[in-house]
C-alpha cells in the first residue's frame, strides 16, 4: 500500500478503485489548492456537503473553511468512487468523540485528516482506518512534548536517533498514534504514553510502554513522508473476514509519488 495522490475533482479514481481492490484499504491526499472551489458561498457548495453546511456557516477563519470544505468534497468523491455511487447520495456522519462515517453504509470505513495545504483520507473495506498528517518539520522535540506523547521505551529509543532526526521521527510517532487513536475511535482521549512505536522501526510495530510487542496480526501501521514536507501515517484493522490475506505489522516507510506542485508549501 501506498498513498495515492490526487490532482483534483476532475482527476481518476481508477487507481484507487484498483488499491481497495487489491489490498482493501487505500490512503489519498491532496492539495487544499486542488479542491477549493472559488465560491465556498455557492449553493453546490452547500448541496455538496449537506449536513457539514450548517458547521461550515459557524467557521470564520478563512484556512480553516477552507480545509473542512476541501476535506469533506475529497472524502466523498473518493468514496463515491470506490463505491460506485456519486458524492451528493453519500452523507458524513459523525460518532460520538467525532470519528466520521458515511451514514447507511456499513461496507466502507473512513478517516480523514488535514494540515495547512495538505488533506488525506483513509478508506478500507476490511475493518477500520485512521488517518493523520502533520508538517514533517513541525517542531516538538524540547517543548515537553515527548514526554506527554512517548512510553518511556520510546523515550529511550528517541534519545538515540541522531538528533537531526529526533524531531521529524517524534513527529512521525505522534502521526502513528493519532491515526491509531481515530481508528478506534478514541482521539486524544486515548493516552498516547499507553502504547508506542519504535523511532525509525521500518515495520511500524505497536508496542507497549516498555517495548514488548503490543497487536497482532490484524492491526497494520504505515508511514510516509511526502514531498520531504509532510508525514502521513495511517493505522488498519483487518479482522481478516471474507478469505482476505490477513494484514501485517510488517510494512516499509515508502515515500509518495513526487509531485512538484506541493513542492515547498
Amino acid at each position: 500500500m501506498r498513498p495515492l495522490r490526487n490532482r483534483g475533482p476532475a482527476d481518476s479514481w481508477l487507481p484507487v478503485r484498483r488499491e481497495i481492490a487489491v489490498s482493501g484499504t487505500a490512503v489519498v491526499y491532496a492539495a487544499v489548492a486542488d479542491w477549493l472551489p472559488d465560491d465556498l458561498e455557492r449553493p453546490e457548495v452547500a448541496a455538496a456537503l449537506g449536513r457539514d453546511h450548517r458547521r461550515l456557516l459557524e467557521m470564520t477563519h478563512a484556512q480553516g473553511r477552507s480545509r473542512f470544505v476541501t476535506s469533506r468534497l475529497l472524502l466523498k468523491s473518493a468514496a463515491a468512487a470506490v463505491l460506485g455511487t456519486t458524492p451528493g447520495e453519500l452523507e458524513l456522519a459523525y460518532k460520538l468523540g467525532g470519528r466520521p462515517h458515511l451514514r447507511g453504509v456499513d461496507q466502507l470505513d473512513v478517516s480523514l485528516s488535514h494540515t495547512e495545504e495538505l488533506l488525506v483520507v483513509g478508506l478500507t473495506r476490511t475493518g477500520r482506518v485512521g488517518v493523520d498528517a502533520e508538517n514533517a518539520d513541525r517542531r516538538m522535540l524540547g517543548l515537553g512534548t515527548e514526554r506527554q506523547v512517548c512510553t518511556p521505551h520510546e523515550l529511550e529509543a528517541l534519545h538515540r536517533v541522531p538528533e537531526e532526526r529526533r524531531n521529524r521521527e517524534l513527529v512521525r510517532l505522534w502521526t502513528l498514534k493519532e491515526a491509531y487513536s481515530k481508528a478506534i475511535g478514541q482521539g486524544l482521549r486515548f493516552r498516547f504514553t499507553e502504547f508506542g512505536f519504535a523511532p525509525e522501526d521500518q515495520r511500524a510495530q505497536m508496542l507497549r510502554p516498555d517495548g514488548t510487542p503490543g497487536a497482532g496480526w490484524e492491526w497494520s501501521f504505515h508511514s510516509w513522508l511526502t514531498e520531504e514536507s509532510y508525514t502521513i501515517s495511517a493505522a488498519v484493522h483487518d479482522p481478516g473476514f471474507g478469505g482476505r490475506i490477513p494484514a501485517t505489522a510488517a510494512r516499509p516507510l515508502l515515500p509518495a509519488v513526487p509531485d512538484p506542485r506541493l513542492s515547498g508549501r
